[in-house]
C-alpha cells in the first residue's frame, strides 16, 4: 500500500459489530468491490502528487467562487480527491427506495391537503398534522395540474455500522445541492481524468432535462406552449450558484420576485418586450415569503396574488406550497407506515430508529438517556438545534432538556448512528471520515426518476457525525458505476442525456464562473430574511 494508506485504520478490524462501516476498505484491509481502480490510482500517487490535485480543486473553485461560510470565513467549498463509488446493485436499492418514499410522501400530500383519510383510517393522528408549522391551511383545497407537489426531492441517506442504507431525513419543500453534484463532476474529471478513462461512471447529465420536463408535465391544462421561470430569493442568498445553474442549463429565464406580478388570475414576467404569461415557477423561495398576501406581509422576495393565481389553476408551483409538513421529523416517524398505507408495500429503505417524544413514557426514556443519544428539532435544518449526547457538555444537555419538556412535539430523539466512513485526504495523508448521501429525485407525474450518485457529504473535523458544511463538512463527487446491460445500451447510444451545454460526464460547459456558494441547509429563510433586510436598505418595494 501507498505511505498514504499504511496506517489507515481499519474499521471493526478489532471485531467491534458497532465499528462504522468503511466505504472502502474491509476490517481486513482488503478493497471492497467497485473501489479497485480508484484505491489503486490512489496507491500509486505519491503524497505531494495527491496535495497538488487536491490543492488544484480547491483553487479552481476558489476562482470559481464555489465558497461558504464557515466561522465568518469565506472558504472554498472542500472537495475530497477521493471519490465515493455505488455499485449498480446497491444503486437499484437505493433508487428503487427512494422513488418508493417520493410516491408515499406526494398521496400524503394530497391527502392531507384533501379529504385526510390517512387520519380518518387511524394511521397518523391528527394532531400531527395541525401541530406542524409547516403546515399551511391556506394551500388546502388546491389540486395541482398533474397532481404532483414533490417535483424535486432530496432524500438524506446515510449507512451504518451493520452496512445497511437507511433514511435520515426527507427533504421535499426546497431541497438545495444538486448544482453542486454537476461543479462536483466537472471537477474530477479535471483532476483525475485517468479514472474516468478506465471506469464507466454514469453521467448526470440527464438531470436539467428531466427536471424541465417535470416542470413542463405541470403546466396548467390548456397551455401548449409554457413558460417556465426560476425565481430566486436573489444573489445573496447563499444557493444562488445553484438557481442561475439550473435556470441556464434548462434555458429558462431567472427572475426575482419583483420581475413577475399578478394580473386578472393570471401571473406576467416583466421583459423588455413587455408581459409575458408564466406557467410553471420553480420556486427557490420560501413558503413564508412566496406572498404576502398570505404569508408574511412584509415579504418583498414573492408575489403578491400569487397564492390566488395558483388556486386558480392558472399558475403551477414547484414545489408545491405546504409541502414541509411532510418532511417534519415528526412526520418522518410515519413514513414507513405511510408507504404500508398508500402503496400496500413494505418500505425497501429503513428509517433511523426514532423516539416521538410527544409519547410520555418514550419522553422519560429519553430524558433518563439524553448523553448517550442525538436529539433534534422537528423544524431544524443545516445540522442547527442538534445535540449529539456523546458529545455534549452537561450544560448542553441540561438546556435541551428543559427545551423538550417545555416543547416535546418539537423533538424527537434517535440512537447515535455510526455514519459510515470513507478515506478523506486530510493533512497529507488519507483518514476515515463519516458521510452522507442525498439522492435527487424527479417527478413528471408518471416516473420519479432518482439522478444516479447525488451528493455525497463528508464531516471533515475527526469523529464529527454532523455533515452539513455549516458546521465545517465538505463533499465528495458521487459515481455510480455502470451495470453490464447499461454498458451495453451505452455503447449504442448517446450518453449524455441530450442536454444542451452539458458533457458527457454531466458537466456544465458554460464557461461562466461559479458566483457563490452552496448550501446543504433544508431551508434558506435565513438568508431571504437578510435578502429582504437588504432590499429595504436600499429602498425596495414590493410589485
Amino acid at each position: 500500500m501507498s505511505d498514504l494508506f499504511h496506517d489507515y485504520p481499519l474499521s471493526g478490524a478489532n471485531g467491534s459489530a458497532s465499528a462504522p462501516y468503511d466505504e472502502m476498505l474491509a476490517p481486513d484491509g482488503a478493497v471492497r468491490s467497485g473501489y479497485d481502480r480508484v484505491h489503486q490510482t490512489l496507491a500509486n500517487l505519491s503524497a505531494a502528487e495527491v496535495a497538488s490535485r487536491a490543492d488544484s480543486l480547491a483553487r479552481s473553485y476558489v476562482a470559481q467562487g464555489v465558497t461558504f461560510d464557515y466561522a465568518g470565513e469565506e472558504r472554498p467549498f472542500p472537495l475530497d480527491v477521493v471519490p465515493r463509488v455505488i455499485e449498480p446493485k446497491d444503486w437499484e436499492h437505493i433508487s428503487a427506495g427512494v422513488s418508493q418514499r417520493v410516491k408515499a410522501l406526494e398521496a400524503f400530500l394530497a391527502d392531507v391537503y384533501g379529504p385526510q383519510n390517512v387520519v380518518k383510517d387511524g394511521v397518523v393522528p391528527l394532531r400531527l398534522i395541525m401541530s406542524s408549522a409547516e403546515y399551511k391551511r391556506a394551500a388546502a383545497g388546491i389540486h395541482p395540474a398533474n397532481g404532483v407537489r414533490c417535483h424535486v426531492s432530496g432524500i438524506d441517506i446515510v449507512r451504518d455500522a451493520a452496512g445497511v442504507y437507511r433514511v435520515l431525513e426527507d427533504n421535499v419543500r426546497t431541497p438545495s445541492g444538486v448544482s453542486y453534484v454537476i461543479a462536483n463532476r466537472q471537477a474530477m474529471v479535471r483532476g483525475f481524468p485517468e479514472l474516468f478513462n478506465s471506469i464507466r461512471v454514469r453521467p448526470v447529465a440527464e438531470y436539467p432535462q428531466r427536471l424541465l420536463a417535470a416542470l413542463l408535465a405541470a403546466a396548467p391544462e390548456g397551455v401548449p406552449h409554457p413558460t417556465v421561470v426560476v425565481l430566486t430569493p436573489g444573489v445573496h442568498n447563499s444557493a444562488y450558484f445553484e438557481h442561475t445553474l439550473l435556470a441556464r442549463l434548462m434555458g429558462v429565464e431567472l427572475v426575482e420576485g419583483r420581475d413577475l406580478y399578478c394580473s386578472n388570475g393570471l401571473v406576467y414576467m416583466r421583459t423588455t418586450q413587455g408581459p409575458r404569461r408564466v406557467d410553471v415557477i420553480y420556486r427557490r423561495v420560501d413558503d413564508e415569503f412566496l406572498d404576502p398576501v398570505q404569508f408574511r406581509e412584509d415579504s418583498m422576495l414573492g408575489v403578491p396574488g400569487l397564492l390566488g393565481c395558483v388556486r386558480r389553476g392558472k399558475v403551477t408551483l414547484a414545489n408545491a406550497i405546504g409541502n414541509g409538513v411532510a418532511d417534519d421529523k415528526l412526520t418522518y416517524t410515519y413514513v414507513p407506515d405511510l408507504v404500508r398505507y398508500y402503496l400496500d408495500e413494505e418500505p425497501i429503505l429503513k428509517n433511523v430508529d426514532t423516539w416521538r417524544l410527544e409519547d410520555p413514557k418514550a419522553r422519560e426514556e429519553v430524558l433518563d438517556r439524553l448523553p448517550e443519544l442525538v436529539v433534534k428539532p422537528v423544524d431544524g435544518s443545516g445540522g442547527k438545534g442538534i445535540v449529539v449526547g456523546p458529545a455534549a457538555s452537561s450544560d448542553e444537555i441540561e438546556a435541551v432538556r428543559k427545551l423538550i419538556i417545555a416543547d416535546p412535539r418539537g423533538w424527537i430523539a434517535q440512537p447515535v448512528v455510526q455514519l459510515s466512513t470513507s478515506p478523506t485526504f486530510v493533512d497529507g495523508v488519507f483518514r476515515p471520515r463519516h458521510i452522507d448521501l442525498r439522492p435527487f429525485a424527479v417527478n413528471n407525474g408518471e416516473d420519479v426518476f432518482v439522478l444516479p450518485g447525488g451528493l455525497t457529504r463528508v464531516a471533515l473535523p475527526e469523529g464529527q457525525l454532523i455533515v452539513n458544511s455549516s458546521q465545517g463538512g465538505g463533499s465528495k463527487d458521487t459515481w455510480v458505476l455502470e451495470g453490464r446491460a447499461r454498458r451495453t445500451r451505452a455503447n449504442t447510444s448517446a450518453h449524455d442525456g441530450s442536454v444542451s451545454g452539458v458533457s458527457r460526464w454531466g458537466v456544465a460547459q458554460t464557461g461562466q464562473p461559479f458566483t457563490t456558494h452552496p448550501s446543504d441547509s433544508r431551508s434558506e429563510q435565513q438568508q431571504q430574511q437578510q435578502q429582504q433586510l437588504q432590499i429595504k436598505a436600499l429602498g425596495g418595494t414590493k410589485c
